[in-house]
């Protein structure tokens, strides 16, 4: 637990913060910091359950805003899964293992002559942050009874407003064991000791071709099993078969429209036995690991939320209204254990707005405004509707899209599979989705984000200078398409 005081210059008070984590943190014995000498039954302003992308920047923005504020994390380190064994080490492991498969299969074609590369899994491995274990759990609606790392320590802090900021685990699937060893999450896919010959992957989403895109680059040969039709759910359909394309093209192999019926480990074989979604002919695929990504679920085992009443969904998502308040008006909740995408930023953004609302009764997301990303090679970045939604919605539109091939960045690295897609209102001309599959589509979404926030035409952004030779004139070009129906350089 860490308690953070407002000051005038609030970046100078989380530098302070920050060294007196460093400071404090070898010989303190439990888990959890308190700054500043604090009785451990003060009554605060706000205590926050949960230190990830959502609770720590709700806890910052808390005390940034003169408030009282406790946060709790049960790893003993911020950041939660995503610092700790999700997004941060898996894009580590995506950038490190595409510079190897650079360097194995690309390197030469640019005239750069690179001899005995070798893989270094254990080094590769380094750059990751542990966990550490701990709990809270509440008492009773102002109360949290908070457990030490030796668990059996115990302390109680009391709150007038809490924010349940938990996060998310991995969905199992009934009947299949995760050993983390060879039938594997997301987690144990990042700590594989070495690479498997055959590695089959459960689902084709974010993390299931995220990792199964890693494991491929390293040397596995991978087969990606999807129940849907289709992969990266939530992806535009056009983007969605383009990038089926690319990644066939890299060495993935696809089963869609199957469900998987079972998996067990024999002697050094995973066999997983799977049929058509619709029924069919049964099948075995055997593998040397198993990654087992078809999604998570909100996470609040050991939370004590019988003991307090707040209120939980069929699908096991805490109930809140527009001003992230539960049927217990001083117990709030963000992030993955509510409602909405599963994604760091839109947590993070839940916890400027909870906290905001706590202060000044005011705070706001937009979520059409919140990007998603794949982050493989080459990544896919959306934002906004699709057309299928649009279809769906009634919603008469116009689509504008722009190949990297036509793009001169792009081809001077050799790097232009993929395009930029706008999809604009067709009688006001707004942006209402941006969709990239391309180099860099995660940090060129930005401007997409910037668009749609904004309101922004297709117009305005065509007749909106982009520096040369930049990817991100793709952008402006699908842009002119969709507004006036011409590109410049296609």
């Amino acid at each position: 637990m860490f308690r953070l005081v407002a000051s005038k210059t609030p970046l100078a008070n989380i530098a302070l913060r920050n060294a007196a984590v460093k400071s404090i943190r070898a010989p303190v014995a439990t888990q959890f910091y308190r700054f500043y000498s604090t009785p451990a039954d003060t009554e605060y302003d706000v205590v926050v359950i949960g230190g990830g992308p959502g609770g720590y920047p709700a806890a910052i923005k808390a005390a940034q805003e003169g408030l009282k504020v406790a946060c709790i994390e049960k790893r003993g380190a911020l950041g939660g899964t995503c610092l700790n064994v999700g997004c941060i080490p898996s894009k580590a492991m995506l950038n490190n293992s595409h510079i190897y498969h650079q360097t194995q299969h690309d390197l030469k074609n640019r005239g750069i002559e690179v001899s005995d590369v070798k893989l270094n899994l254990d080094q590769m491995h380094k750059a990751r942050v542990k966990a550490i274990t701990g709990t809270g759990s509440f008492k009773t609606n102002t109360e949290i009874n908070v457990v030490g790392l030796d668990g059996t320590s115990n302390s109680t802090i009391k709150g007038k407003n809490i924010i349940i900021a938990t996060g998310s685990e991995v969905t199992p699937i009934p009947g299949i064991e995760i050993d983390e060893k060879k039938i594997v999450s997301s987690t144990g896919a990042l700590e594989l000791e070495k690479v498997p010959k055959k590695m089959v992957v459960i689902g084709a989403g974010v993390i299931g071709l995220e990792l199964g895109s890693v494991w491929s680059r390293l040397g596995a040969d991978v087969t990606v099993v999807e129940y849907l039709d289709a992969i990266g759910a939530g992806m535009d359909p056009e983007l969605a078969k383009n990038f089926h394309k690319i990644l066939q093209k890299q060495g993935l192999k696809f089963k869609l429209s199957t469900k998987v019926n079972g998996a067990k480990v024999e002697g050094d074989i995973v066999k997983v036995d799977v049929e058509a979604a619709k029924g069919g002919k049964a099948e075995t695929l055997e593998a040397d690991a198993v990654l087992v990504s078809i999604g998570r679920r909100p996470y609040t085992t050991g939370l004590g939320l019988e003991n307090v009443g707040v209120e939980l969904d069929n699908r096991g998502r805490v109930v809140i209204d527009s001003e992230f308040k539960t049927n217990v008006p001083n117990i709030r909740c963000i992030g993955d254990v509510t409602f909405g995408p599963m994604l760091a930023h839109k947590a993070e953004d839940e916890g400027f707005a909870v906290s905001e609302m706590i202060s000044t009764g005011h705070g706001h997301v937009n979520y059409d405004a919140i990007p998603s990303v794949i982050y493989t090679h080459p990544e896919v970045a959306w934002v906004g509707k699709n057309e299928t939604q649009l279809k769906e919605e009634g919603v008469k539109y116009r689509t504008g899209s722009f190949p990297f091939s036509a793009n001169s960045r792009a081809r001077t690295n050799d790097d232009a599979d993929g395009l930029v897609k706008v999809i604009v209102d067709a009688d006001t001309d707004r942006i209402l989705g941006v969709h990239i599959i391309g180099p860099n589509a995660g940090e060129m979404i930005a401007e997409g984000v910037l668009a749609v926030e904004y309101g922004a035409s297709a117009e305005d952004v065509g007749r909106t200078c982009h520096a040369h030779p930049t990817l991100s004139e793709a952008f402006r070009e699908a842009c002119l398409f969709a507004s006036f129906g011409k590109a410049i350089n296609f």
